[in-house]
């Protein structure tokens, strides 16, 4: 430890903050992230049986929905013991609907692990939280699991690793056979064999020399190892071009420091559901995955200024923390689950949330595993832990001290891309659903509730149809309330075709004081992802300060509402130049309509071109019916992007398909090929609607 990162611990601590690891487990669906950390609790002594998703009894999908499906919806958190480390978990969803729960996961975590099936390799899913992590600068150990499956592939499954994703990928442990014959792993850094016994669950390992058949093939990834080593360490290197053959435990040294800086990933190989190889995976873990001391800046802004300000890890630091998760729990209320960058929470602190600027009081603390708890006095500085009795926070807020305020950096969500109308199916239930919905958008940031206001219904949105089935599903069981949905509907956007203005007075003149409100605009379509951007240009006064903020107002909620179709308007400038007040008449309520009135006039002369949204969907489908799935595919608008052919008379096909020709799609592939073809789907872009459809859209409108 350098001088510059001596820290003190609160002599309360179990376990020193360098032995602390956040991760994170994460990975495409059904690629085995809940039965992997079902292991792991398992071996660090945390549950004393194993639990499965196929039977329905894992600790960590504790949800009633989750235990059906087989699938995890919430990122559950838990904390286990290995070597002297303490590891707290977060377990987080494979599918995309619940994308959201992997981002605010991966915000809050040190390290993660990236979980691939070992046929499936690197597939659509993985390359999402692959970019997510990425964004978030946060190291990865890869493992390569289901080796026990038929057409299991360690090597390929690594170079899909380098090849797909870009990384330097750093085979730690090497599997002893494959498929049925798959029974233990090669440590390649000390050259041994270890074999785990099926007769306790894998608890007994036994350690042997590596099988004389596999020694060639451990010498040459050893070898290799070094090599990609030497190229992004320069002791490695040194030693190298000497032609000296480093110290295991100098190689392990220079692949943590290579983890840290994001330029290599550990790779380890083993069959979570079979209890092979797990153990070695938590050695890998704790050996090249950051403590929170290797995080030593923690970066925020003073909530004051907006200037940036350092803070250190440790607990005598003042506190700073980030919520990341709110939950409604049927026994405790609201929790809200929290990761310390700095200080101790203690039970009944008061805390400030820079945000709203108010205080608040950290009511319970709770070390939480999965959905069960254990009530705490004190957190420490880098830990994970869930608090009671908070009230005006919401997923991202900071809360910290009063006397030492910071802004740590938040996190965004994608938008939602399907909507539905829902009402209640008495006038009784009426109340409780509104209650139901809020409870669940405070939950889930990209859950969406809006009301029409013409039709009066309310519509609710989220990230695919299976996110809302959720939101439905639990809507009955949690909150006792049942309602009546409409089909399902798209959430397209508007874009202007091209540059226009407008010059636009709202004059309303009565028996008493008139209403005044005159601004000329200028309005710039902007590229894809470029966001809504308004400009003051006006000079001389001729507006007020005052009356500027009114007519962004104005514009702002004129874009959302949409001029076409009622959808928002997105990517786009406007100059506010020039334009005139009343000294009685104006108000800001005058000049917030004129901001609407010419921002729609300007829109509606620009011309409104409709976008929508695009899903990037990959299909394994056996090769008899591909054919008819491609075929089906291009009926929908899909243009097919990649055709792979894969082993076992299987192909992986890649199509980008407008997210509204895909309603059903779960339905209609099942038939097509008889139940062994599968998919996933993310959303990719927003593209151009075409005429024809958008003509039918703004007439049903």
């Amino acid at each position: 430890m350098s001088e510059e990162k001596q820290f003190q611990e609160s002599p309360g601590r179990q376990v020193s903050l360098r032995n602390v690891r956040n991760i994170g487990i994460m990975a495409h669906i059904d690629a085995g992230k809940t039965t992997l950390t079902e292991r792991i609790l398992f071996y660090c002594g945390k549950n004393y049986k194993i639990g499965d998703t196929h039977e329905g009894t894992a600790t960590m999908d504790w949800m009633e929905q989750e235990r059906e499906r087989g699938i995890t919806i919430t990122s559950a958190a838990t904390t286990c013991f290995w070597k002297n480390h303490r590891i707290n978990i977060i377990d987080t969803p494979g599918h995309v609907d619940f994308t959201a729960e992997v981002e605010r996961s991966l915000r809050v975590l040190d390290g993660a692990v990236a979980v691939f099936c070992s046929v499936g390799k690197v597939q659509p899913q993985t390359e999402t939280v692959w970019r997510q992590a990425q964004k978030y600068h946060v190291p990865i150990v890869a493992l390569i699991n289901k080796m026990d499956r038929t057409g299991a592939d360690f090597d390929g499954a690594v170079k899909e690793i380098q090849t797909k994703l870009g990384a330097n990928p750093i085979p730690v442990t090497l599997p002893i056979g494959r498929e049925s014959e798959f029974k233990g792993v090669i440590d390649v850094f000390a050259n041994k064999a270890y074999y785990f016994d099926p007769n306790d669950q894998g608890l007994t390992i036994t350690e042997g020399e590596v099988p004389a058949e596999l020694q060639a093939y451990r010498d040459s990834t050893f070898e290799n190892n070094v090599e990609r080593l030497a190229e992004v360490d320069d002791e490695i290197m040194e030693l190298f071009l000497e032609g000296e053959t480093p110290e295991v435990d100098m190689l392990r040294a220079a692949l943590r420091r290579a983890t840290l800086k994001a330029k290599a990933v550990p790779v380890a190989a083993a069959s979570a559901f079979k209890c092979r190889g797990v153990q070695p995976l938590l050695d890998a873990v704790v050996d090249y995955l950051p403590s929170p001391v290797d995080i030593w800046d923690i970066t925020g802004s003073d909530p004051a200024t907006g200037n940036e300000l350092t803070r250190h890890v440790g607990d005598m630091q003042p506190f700073a923390a980030l919520v990341f998760k709110i939950m409604s729990d049927p026994f405790v209320g609201k929790l809200y689950y929290f990761r310390i960058y700095s200080g101790v929470a203690k039970q009944g602190m008061t805390v400030l949330n820079p945000r709203t600027g108010k205080k608040e009081r950290l009511g319970r603390l709770l070390q939480m595993h999965a959905n069960s708890r254990e009530e705490r006095d004190e957190i420490y500085s880098g830990d994970i832990a869930a608090a009671v009795g908070l009230r005006n926070v919401t997923t991202g807020d900071t809360i910290c001290i009063e006397s030492d305020p910071i802004v740590l950096e938040s996190m965004s969500f994608p938008e939602p891309v399907i909507s539905i109308a829902v009402e209640p199916k008495s006038s009784g239930d009426r109340d409780k659903l509104t209650k139901g919905l809020i409870a669940l958008s405070d939950e889930d940031p990209t859950f969406r509730i809006n009301s029409n206001e013409e039709t009066g219904q309310t519509i609710i949105s989220g990230m695919g149809e299976l996110h809302l089935e959720i939101i439905l599903d639990r809507l009955i069981r949690e909150f006792k309330v049942e309602a009546n949905t409409g089909a399902p509907q798209v959430a397209y956007r508007e874009a202007l075709c091209k540059p226009s203005n407008s010059d636009t007075k709202f004059v309303r003149q009565s028996g008493g004081r008139g209403q005044y409100g005159h601004c000329i605009i200028n309005l710039i379509p902007q590229e894809r992802g470029a966001g809504i951007t308004i400009e003051n240009k006006v000079v001389g006064g001729n507006i007020p300060k005052e009356y500027i903020k009114p007519i962004e107002n104005g514009i702002r909620e004129a874009a959302a509402s949409g001029v076409l179709a009622g959808y928002p308007v997105i990517d786009f400038k406007v100059e506010i130049i020039d334009g005139s007040y009343h000294p009685v008449d104006s108000s800001e309520m005058a000049f917030k309509v004129a901001g609407s009135m010419a921002f729609k006039d300007a829109a509606k002369k620009a011309g409104i071109e409709m976008l929508e949204p695009i899903m990037k969907v990959e299909l394994t489908t056996p090769d008899e019916n591909m054919g008819d799935l491609i075929g089906d595919l291009t009926s929908r608008r899909g243009a097919i992007v990649e055709i792979n052919a894969g082993e076992n008379s299987f192909t992986r096909v890649q199509a980008n398909v407008p997210l509204s020709e895909l309603f059903g799609y779960a339905t209609a592939i099942r038939s097509l090929s008889r139940g062994r073809a599968t998919y996933s789907m993310e959303p990719a872009h927003f593209e151009k609607v075409p005429k024809q459809i958008q003509d039918k859209i703004v007439e049903k409108k």
